[in-house]
């Protein structure tokens, strides 16, 4: 039996991804759609975990001078015959990529900056040996060896480098940059844009502008920096964002190529679950699907199909935009709480989107927030009324999710700042006061965003409500606090022990159209049918108080019952 390929989980190299025998979703009709269409700069923007440095490595894999043929063996391109003769391994080729510049002072940012550049040196030093350039140019790249390269020499790097590989070859060079919004993005979390900025202006002008020796060069990124921010006077700039249906669909995967993994790894069936989490995307004319959650699922559920899909993309960088909107609700901004709402029930907002903006005027309005949250993968679109007017939704489960995290975890934070209300809550459960608990439970859920019908199912909604509790109850001291606990013929949903008390509490939370009393009878004979007190029996207990809580929107309906043995 043939084996099945590995997973590139993680794996951003084109050329280790094809010799090693991985999976590859064939993206390489993109090289000649470029070359049809390109301008001397080329800018894609994609969220991040959509195959930025992938793609970018499949060029310098293709153009490179010395490149390895048969990495395109079999792949779309290679039925180009008269493109490959003219352009494949003709070209030399500078690659970089800014992703890792992150640090919390520019000084050190800017030694990272070096690093880079030092880097990208060293992988072209076989320029020392040529007999074409003289001993100056070689003392010029020898300034670009060392980690305390100056100022003048760090912003000429590039340029400099492209005449260098110019002359060598007599051939003119193509640049890529990776990631180059990466660096002002964290400069402006750490307070040092400014200087930043002045940075990658110069690095980016003297390399991009009226550069004799460049063929072309194209960068990738997550926003569409302002052209006044660091593309001063660079008027042959052609920018593809999410919006353009110019190569939509080569950045994530299309429905046929998710469907088409799915059948290798044989998860065909799984394909529903796959669409609900991880599909949604819209980018120019095409839906598309997250790359990296695809490949994480098949990895994780290849040899175990009933396992539960899971958040990838939030573990894979922070999601400081989202908890920024998310604390952006309150009394003073009621509508933006409303507006939330009406997107976790999977209904769309209409926003003016502007694409282009400078890292620091992303939180200077809620305005950009919201736009700043479309760009960065948070949001998509769903309809455009104009040219900036975009009917904006969430794209899928797990997007959902991270919203609904994030807005958890602000409550929780409230929670725990009312003490008086909490002990409050607490003592009406254990004093089985169920006209109080309801009273105090809808004062929480009035602090928090409401769960509506057009989106989630009913096991979706009963989760809300249930980590809504959680919440709360994590907070009392002297409370061992148990979700889901395995207890008799199934699993409570809530099972609470409190020291120095023969008492404890169980919870089943419930969601319905109603609050009728019927529906929370239904939650107290699921425990007595489960026999979920059991779990109680095993200790020093010898009154469980059985509460069934029915929760519709921002309201609830609470019953209890005791039981004693």
């Amino acid at each position: 039996m043939t084996s099945l390929k590995m997973l590139p989980v993680g794996i951003e190299n084109f050329k280790e991804i094809r010799r090693d025998g991985f999976y590859y979703v064939d993206k390489t009709n993109l090289i000649k759609e470029l070359l049809e269409s390109r301008g001397k700069a080329n800018l894609f923007t994609r969220p991040r975990r959509f195959g930025k440095s992938l793609t970018m490595s499949m060029f310098q894999s293709f153009f490179e001078i010395g490149c390895d043929k048969r990495l395109f063996d079999g792949l779309d391109i290679s039925r180009e015959t008269a493109l490959c003769n003219e352009y494949m391994g003709k070209f030399p080729v500078i690659s970089i990529s800014l992703k890792s510049i992150d640090a919390e002072d520019f000084q050190t940012a800017r030694k990272m900056f070096i690093k880079v550049v030092n880097e990208e040196v060293r992988r072209l030093q076989f320029l020392f040996k040529s007999s074409v350039l003289s001993d100056n140019d070689k003392d010029l790249l020898q300034h670009m060896l060392v980690p305390d390269m100056t100022d003048d020499t760090l912003c000429y790097s590039l340029r400099v480098l492209t005449e260098l590989l110019y002359r060598h070859y007599s051939q003119k060079v193509i640049l890529l940059i990776d990631e180059y919004d990466v660096p002002l993005q964290k400069a402006n979390e750490y307070g040092c844009y400014e200087q930043m900025v002045h940075l990658i202006r110069n690095f980016f002008s003297n390399a991009l502008k009226t550069n004799d020796n460049l063929y072309f060069a194209i960068l990738t990124g997550c926003l569409r920096v302002a052209k006044e921010s660091i593309f001063t006077g660079l008027n042959n700039f052609n920018v593809y964002t999410i919006t353009d249906m110019d190569f939509d669909e080569y950045f994530g995967f299309t429905d046929a190529e998710v469907k088409e993994m799915l059948r290798y790894y044989g998860l065909e069936n799984n394909y529903c679950i796959v669409k609900e989490w991880y599909d949604g995307y819209r980018f120019g004319s095409s839906d598309i699907y997250c790359p990296w959650d695809v490949i994480c699922y098949c990895q994780k559920h290849r040899k175990n199909k009933q396992l539960p899909p899971e958040n990838y993309w939030i573990n894979t960088s922070g999601n400081d935009i989202i908890k920024r909107f998310v604390e952006s609700m309150g009394e003073q901004r009621t509508l933006t709480k409303v507006e939330i709402e009406h997107l976790i029930a999977g209904e769309s907002v209409q926003k003016t989107v502007r694409q282009e903006l400078t890292y620091k005027d992303l939180f200077s309005s809620p305005e950009n927030i919201w736009s700043a949250l479309f760009m960065t993968g948070y949001l998509t679109v769903k309809a455009r009324s104009d040219n900036n007017l975009f009917e904006l939704v969430i794209p899928n489960r797990e997007i959902r999710n991270i919203f609904t995290e994030q807005i958890m975890a602000l409550f929780e934070n409230e929670v725990q700042k009312d003490g008086e209300l909490l002990n409050s809550f607490c003592n009406s459960l254990i004093n089985g006061e169920a006209d109080k608990v309801e009273e105090l439970f809808t004062k929480y859920m009035q602090k928090t965003i409401s769960v509506r019908d057009t989106f989630v199912r009913k096991p979706t909604k009963e989760n809300f409500y249930h980590g809504i509790l959680l919440g709360i109850l994590s907070y009392k001291a002297g409370w061992s606090v148990r979700s889901n606990r395995e207890a008799g013929n199934g699993f409570g949903d809530i099972m609470i022990w409190i020291d120095h008390s023969d008492i404890g509490i169980i919870i089943e939370v419930k969601y319905a159209d109603s609050h009728e009393e019927e529906e929370c009878q239904k939650a107290i004979r699921q425990i007595d049918e489960k026999h979920y007190t059991d779990a109680f029996k095993e200790s020093d207990i010898h009154t469980v108080l059985k509460y069934g809580i029915v929760c519709n929107r921002k309201s609830c309906r609470v019953l209890v019952e005791k039981e004693s043995f």
